[in-house]
């Protein structure tokens, strides 16, 4: 028993040791780490103070060190920067529906500003900006060099004050300038429509107000077609939009689905993450639906529209979206301003990124541009009809021909809607094809 107690107290020593042997490298390790970031913290403010002392002109402090911290979150990645107090409300107001500026959603690539998307009837896409483009210069001072918020602040100013961007974009082979006249951006989240028996939700950003929008749009449109049993399906439109909050991305998934992971999101320490899953209850009722997206469709968007796919519960059509699947965290801090730091990556339910690659659509269309004279079918074409003496069709009631001609004026009218938006037409005619079928088919 006594060699028992030896040996187990041997044991411990021995354990005591080898662990001292190992923690004592660990810690002088440690050490020198933090040695090492306190002489660069002592870099830095031996580098303030010869800027402070010895530059040309006299220095704003604040504006130094706002640029510093600035600097050093830009240097991360292109969604991470700081919000001075002023921005910081600006954004808040934003998340609440109402801004003011251009209308405009922009990131930065190699120096320069570039349009993720203009938003729906803003001052921005009435003047003709288009989601792609390049700024180089506001008022012909160029935004090369200029962090994303200095560019930005550019572009802010009084409503009603006029403002000349200069663009580059893609196909045109010089920059031009676009003018355009500052306004108050007021955003309606949803607009709601019918095209037929199909509704069309036409999401422009995921703000507080998105769901709310969402749910009183189609509650709206299935009462005037007179009930759900008359509704062919639903076309949720994320073309040009640019995101926004996570819960509101969320909850539009929720509302298509009955149970499933709708996203995760995963940061440096994986025990961090979070997942979050749809709640019963489809305010469709599990009606066919299909997703609309583009280049411009990105973070909140690409979340949607990577949900519905994974779960098959709709058809995404359009060309391949932005790409952006980072995480933001807006953290307050000392003087009222916040940090907006990338502290995630997000997942669609199948365990797929979309961070530098998008959410590919299920079928591949590309916008049209709309033709002044749409063709028409052929005036002069003949059919059985026509013919002298033919044989008339007796076996229609009134009810039938009335029907039959309904259809055909919602066919006119699609084909009419084919040369004013194609891609939007395009996912009408597959919610027709789909109720042709019938539900089997879906």
């Amino acid at each position: 028993m006594k060699k028992l107690v030896i040996a187990g107290l041997g044991g411990a020593v021995a354990g005591v040791m080898l662990a001292s042997q190992f923690a004592a490298p660990l810690l002088a390790q440690e050490q020198e780490q933090q040695r090492s970031v306190y002489e660069q913290l002592d870099l830095f403010g031996d580098v303030f103070e010869r800027i402070r002392s010895n530059y040309v002109e006299e220095v704003d402090e604040s504006a130094l060190i706002e640029a510093a911290i600035n600097g050093m979150l830009t240097s991360l990645d292109p969604h991470s920067s700081y919000l001075p107090p002023r921005d910081f409300d600006s954004m808040q107001v934003q998340t609440r529906g109402e801004f003011g500026g251009l209308g405009i959603e922009v990131t930065q690539e190699d120096g320069f500003v570039r349009v993720i998307t203009p938003m729906d009837d803003t001052p921005a896409m009435e003047a003709g900006v288009e989601a792609g483009d390049f700024i180089t210069h506001v008022d012909g001072e160029a935004l090369l060099g200029l962090t994303l918020e200095e560019a930005v602040d550019l572009m802010r100013g009084p409503v009603g004050s006029e403002i000349v961007i200069t663009v580059v974009r893609e196909g045109v082979d010089e920059p031009f300038d676009i003018s355009i006249i500052r306004d108050r951006i007021r955003l309606t989240a949803v607009r709601t429509r019918l095209e037929g028996n199909t509704a069309i939700l036409r999401v422009s950003t995921f703000n507080d107000q998105t769901y709310p929008n969402l749910e009183e749009g189609l509650s709206d449109v299935i009462a005037e077609l007179g009930g759900i049993e008359n509704l062919n399906g639903v076309v949720l439109d994320l073309r040009n939009n640019p995101g926004g909050l996570l819960t509101q991305a969320i909850r539009v998934s929720d509302a298509f689905l009955e149970q499933g992971e709708i996203v995760s999101t995963r940061g440096r320490n994986g025990a961090d993450g979070d997942r979050y899953n749809a709640t019963a209850g489809d305010l469709i009722d599990g009606l066919p639906m299909v997703v609309l997206v583009n280049g411009g469709s990105a973070s909140a968007s690409e979340i949607v529209a990577g949900a519905l796919q994974d779960h098959r519960r709709a058809v995404v059509v359009g060309t391949n979206t932005f790409g952006k699947g980072s995480v933001q965290s807006v953290m307050p801090v000392q003087g009222e301003g916040a940090i907006r730091l990338t502290t995630a990556l997000y997942y669609t339910p199948s365990g797929r990124s979309i961070q530098a690659l998008g959410v590919a659509p299920d079928i591949l269309v590309e916008q049209r541009d709309p033709v002044e004279d749409a063709p028409t079918e052929d005036r002069f074409t003949r059919s059985e009809a026509d013919l002298r003496g033919a044989l008339r069709n007796t076996t229609l009631t009134e009810d039938e021909q009335r029907l039959r001609d309904e259809e055909q004026a919602i066919a006119e009218e699609t084909a009419r809607l084919r040369n004013q938006d194609y891609q939007l037409a395009y996912a009408i005619d597959i919610l027709t094809g789909l109720n042709a079928l019938g539900p089997n088919a879906r």
